[in-house]
């Protein structure tokens, strides 16, 4: 149990992902992690609210509620009374976009007694693709002439991902909702709001991170896009422009100070500082200690990836195919570039769940081989990354496209789909999954390209995150294919150390955050170098990739041909 020796100041940074929550208690001052929980979500890890199979994935909002109490409970139980006593702030990151609708009050309608069981009253997760129709039609609004091209600083493309598409898609298939939803909110703004108490309309403070990467937020057209742009999206949307902000604010800001009510759930000191808000992966850059022209991956069940540069790098470029261009979205002193892939860690738990399906079924009829089954689930993907390995890549191994969630970057896609071809006979098992996780890596280095390619110079790959830290196999192959080398940091909460360094400096530890990151930003772990004898496959395998990917596109225009009634 970590004690105070001397007066020390600790901070707590939380990190709400897509399956759990991460509270992390870190010491301010030397940037040693003291002690961290994570906690599910009671309902999410039940399925409840979720339709897979139509891409519809949604959140309770009393779920990211019992999980933090439960979270900062226990990791507070691990720490003396009187480090307890000298936590001075919190910060907090979260997936995004991850909107949720909200009253005159500021309730996500969700926790009103009416809408506890609908799901269209809750927080839609960010790789909820069900308002793809409405993306399309934001892109088109955007490349109209009509309007403003309010997709300019985004990549020039909406993406079904992000706010306006899935505000405007759920109040369009429920009326009660519509008429209910006084304003929307994103899950890294509305924390720190009810941890403050500031969840009003007129006191919820907003991050530039979500505002400008999801919301089209950007200065030279005064903050969010006209009122007549966002009723063509949707009828279901007039007059929501008055109803959402005029400022928005970076991370170094604070959003408010904890409340009595708060303090007393947590057993935290009332009126500590509260950070605002931003997307995990910005938070994670900074946690890694990331600076001008470090690409930063964070990978998990899908991958963020932020290129951060200064302004003048970038001049009055837009950088296309991205999913965003925003100053401050991470370190408040650079421009943000942020990139991704739809499914990373995602695409290994499809092929999992593919080939336990049988055993899966055989236990339903046969509860007694239940501990068995578990425990070839828990080992599958470590099996296979180690057969894959030893066999290797050659000419004759399958291709696959990462596409099976989607495509983010280059230029947001939804509607796509993932493949495995070049299959024979003697595909077994390890063979496919060595192309799955080549796929992944191939998108990796689409991302790289997409940067390079519009002269933005990128000097260091960084990875964070639990794949990144646990599977030398994928990290390895990400290095071969990228052919360049990639640096993974030690810690294993980066994205909540991240947001405990945001705390430290709302907190008036430090001066700005550039002093916090350099005494708290995590040490490298270790880097992986590209193999130069693979490199003249793996150019050639890319180029196999990449002619797969075209037609997969040809493929998702034929199918949304087809859906127009014009085949």
């Amino acid at each position: 149990m970590e004690t105070l020796k001397t007066h020390q100041q600790y901070v707590i940074g939380l990190d709400f992902g897509s399956d759990s929550v991460r509270a992390l208690v870190v010491n301010a001052g030397t940037g040693k992690e003291i002690s961290s929980s994570v906690v599910n979500y009671p309902r999410w890890m039940k399925g409840l609210y979720c339709q897979p199979e139509q891409s519809q994935f949604r959140h309770h909002p009393q779920d990211y509620q019992d999980a933090m109490t439960l979270a900062i409970k226990d990791v507070l139980s691990t720490v003396s009374s009187s480090v307890t006593s000298s936590i001075v702030g919190v910060g907090v990151d979260t997936t995004g976009s991850t909107p949720a609708p909200i009253d005159e009050n500021g309730t996500i309608l969700a926790l009103l007694p009416e809408f506890e069981n609908n799901p269209n009253a809750m927080f839609v997760l960010w790789k909820d693709h069900t308002s793809v129709t409405k993306a399309d039609l934001i892109n088109e609004l955007a490349h109209s002439g009509t309007f403003t091209d309010y997709t300019r600083y985004i990549g020039g493309v909406y993406s079904s991902e992000w706010f306006w598409a899935k505000a405007a898609w759920v109040s369009e298939q429920d009326e009660q909702i519509a008429k209910r939803a006084y304003s929307w909110v994103e899950l890294c703004d509305w924390i720190p709001a009810i941890l403050s108490g500031n969840q009003h309309p007129q006191k919820l403070r907003r991050s530039i991170c979500a505002a400008g990467h999801k919301a089209m937020w950007h200065d030279s057209w005064s903050g969010l896009p006209d009122q007549a742009f966002l009723s063509a999206i949707s009828p279901t949307l007039d007059g929501i422009r008055e109803h959402m902000f005029s400022q928005v604010f970076t991370s170094d800001q604070a959003a408010g100070y904890l409340s009595k009510e708060w303090a007393e759930k947590l057993g935290l000191p009332e009126g500590i500082a509260i950070a605002i808000g931003e997307f995990d992966c910005h938070m994670g850059a900074v946690g890694a200690g990331a600076g001008a022209n470090d690409l930063v991956k964070v990978i998990g069940t899908s991958t963020c990836d932020i290129l951060m540069v200064t302004a003048d790098e970038v001049g009055d470029r837009t950088i296309h195919g991205i999913c965003g261009q925003v100053e401050g979205s991470a370190m408040p002193e650079l421009l943000a570039l942020e990139a991704g892939q739809s499914a990373f860690g995602d695409m290994y738990a499809w092929f999992k769940n593919v080939l336990m399906w049988p055993l899966q079924a055989y236990v339903e009829r046969n509860p007694d081989f239940s501990l068995i089954a578990e425990e070839i689930a828990s080992d599958l993907l470590p099996m296979l990354s180690e057969a894959a390995e030893q066999q290797g890549i050659d000419y004759y191994t399958p291709v696959a496209m990462d596409w099976l969630n989607g495509r983010r970057t280059p230029f947001a896609n939804q509607r796509l789909k993932g493949a495995v071809c070049d299959l024979n006979l003697g595909s077994a098992s390890p063979a496919i999954f060595s192309a799955l996780v080549e796929s992944t890596a191939h998108g990796a280095k689409a991302i790289v390209d997409c940067f390079i390619e519009q002269d933005v110079p990128v000097e260091r790959v960084i990875a964070i995150g639990g794949i990144a830290q646990k599977s030398p196999y994928v990290m390895q192959m990400c290095a071969d294919v990228i052919g360049r080398e990639i640096i993974v940091v030690e810690s294993e909460q980066c994205c909540a150390l991240g947001a405990a360094i945001f705390a430290a400096v709302v907190a008036g530890v430090y001066p700005n955050t550039k002093a916090a990151q350099s005494v708290m930003a995590s040490p490298v772990r270790q880097a992986y170098l590209p193999n130069p004898e693979v490199q003249a496959m793996r150019v050639k395998r890319y180029a196999t990739y990449r002619q797969l990917g075209q037609y997969m596109e040809q493929l998702a225009e034929f199918h949304q041909s087809q859906e127009r009634g014009n085949v």
